[in-house]
């Protein structure tokens, strides 16, 4: 009988071939369970754990799981009506908490070197008709990918994460802790911070930087580098630059790999950009990018003349990242917390504007005649974003402004002074703007951006019910 990867025309020659390497080496292992993971809406890895003996099956049949997952908000709060018609979503197949099927990626097999008894592969979500699910954030960025590819070019991209790193003190695992969510856990710093790069500092992160790099370089993940951030207990991790599909991935499978490793060892990671602790700083991602031509494997940014900042390519790219820089917030920065960030004078962005070689421009452009390395550094980005979706948005802003040939305007020197468009100043005002954005709409398809604003401002409602430590301080003597 013909499996669902089969009927469906799921795989290529090259993916069924390295399903079969990967149950072989499962089996040669001796590995215990496999862990299918996806990339939810939130860039969250959710997924069900097998164990060995039931793999065969699952890559070529998928595994079920249900469609509430994708209906949940960062509490893992259900915010659509999944017991109606159409479950919220207007799709029969996902209504009543239905199920749906994650179909693995032969190509994504990792072991774990934290749990070397495990398996782990990424997988791709498809309805039992064999269509994708529309809104499978990784396959949206594969369309995207698909676009690009046809155009004639592979999207390069390099990731520059900055995190957190805290001595883990109380977990707060007491039944009075549990929620939606739960009590956040309570820490100690590693460093007092405020020594950007100081051997001291490292020295001080050593032991644990000795433990993730140990532990991502064993699961295979391109690290470059491992600095000492700012602010206390912050750090930042670089990445080689990788193709199409591939920095994505690395993200994910580093945010999730850095918060179990450290967990292990009794330390938090977070990637959340600004925690509530007295004197820390935010966290941006900042993130590498340009295009390479496939013909002949050139960076299509790199410019041939003397003076010039970018190719035609380039310039026309950029221009598109700055033209809708207001509704691309909602993916590089999609928590209420991110926007915490955006201050003038402060190493992040505040309006969208671009400039060479310089921290205070949202773009920022690297590189000149005969630098192979040229690219454009978008510098909006916070830690917490779902990969393919912020990825996916920087390529389809990058992609019509290509087809339009738009121009970028002059680059900015003095970065918080120079009249530009202001980024939004909370997640309700980049919400607004992608809401009207033409762009994003024929890029991601409107089922998906209306999926998406449900999620978001259900998250901000449940926000603007809460009463703040700053609204107790300000009105409770007062009045």
């Amino acid at each position: 009988m013909a499996t669902f990867v089969d009927r469906h025309g799921l795989w290529n020659a090259e993916q069924d071939a390295r399903a079969r390497a990967v149950e072989q080496e499962v089996a040669e292992r001796g590995l215990g369970v496999v862990r299918l993971s996806f990339a939810d809406q939130h860039g969250i890895l959710r997924g069900k754990t097998i164990v060995a003996a039931e793999l065969a099956g699952a890559l070529r049949n998928g595994c079920g799981f249900t469609t509430t997952l994708l209906a949940k908000d960062t509490a893992h709060r259900t915010v659509f009506p999944v017991f109606t018609q159409g479950g919220g979503f207007g799709l029969r197949e996902m209504q009543g908490a239905a199920d749906i099927l994650m179909v693995p990626d032969p190509g994504t097999f990792k072991i774990l070197p934290w749990a070397p008894h495990s398996g782990w592969l990424l997988c791709d979500l498809y309805f039992a008709d064999g269509r994708p699910v529309p809104f499978s954030t990784r396959q949206l960025y594969r369309n995207t990918l698909s676009n690009l590819n046809d155009a004639g070019y592979d999207y390069v991209a390099g990731l520059e994460v900055e995190f957190h790193v805290f001595k883990l003190l109380d977990a707060k695992l007491a039944p009075q802790d549990a929620g939606q969510p739960g009590a956040p856990p309570e820490v100690s710093l590693l460093t007092q911070g405020y020594q950007y790069l100081t051997e001291q500092r490292y020295d001080a992160y050593d032991e644990i930087y000795e433990i993730l790099r140990r532990n991502l370089q064993a699961l295979g993940l391109p690290l470059r580098s491992m600095e000492v951030e700012f602010g206390p207990s912050q750090c930042e991790f670089t990445f080689q630059p990788g193709a199409n599909m591939d920095s994505a991935d690395t993200m994910v499978l580093f945010r999730a790999a850095a918060k179990q490793i450290a967990r292990r060892h009794g330390h938090h990671v977070t990637f959340m950009c600004r925690p509530k602790l007295p004197n820390i700083f935010s966290s941006g991602w900042h993130l590498h990018q340009s295009l390479r031509e496939r013909k002949t494997g050139a960076n299509a940014f790199m410019p041939t003349e003397a003076g010039q900042a970018l190719s035609a390519v380039g310039r026309h790219f950029l221009a598109g990242l700055l033209e809708q820089a207001t509704a691309a917030a909602a993916f590089a920065a999609p928590t209420i917390n991110a926007y915490r960030r955006y201050r003038p004078y402060s190493l992040a962005p505040d309006r969208a504007i671009w400039g060479r070689d310089n921290r205070g421009v949202m773009c920022r452009v690297l590189g000149g005649p005969g630098d192979p390395a040229s690219r454009i550094e978008n510098r909006l980005g916070e830690p917490a974003a779902n990969p393919y979706l912020y990825m996916a948005s920087q390529l389809i802003a990058g992609l019509d402004g290509m087809a339009r040939k738009a121009e970028p305007p002059p680059s900015a020197d003095a970065p918080y002074e120079t009249a530009a468009p202001m980024l939004p100043r909370s997640l309700e005002a980049a919400l607004t703007a992608l809401r009207a954005n033409a762009c994003y709409r024929a890029g991601f398809g409107d089922r998906f951006i209306d999926y998406f604003l449900h999620i978001k401002e259900a998250e901000i409602a449940r926000y603007q019910l809460e009463v703040s430590d700053w609204e107790q301080r300000e009105y409770f003597e007062m009045f």
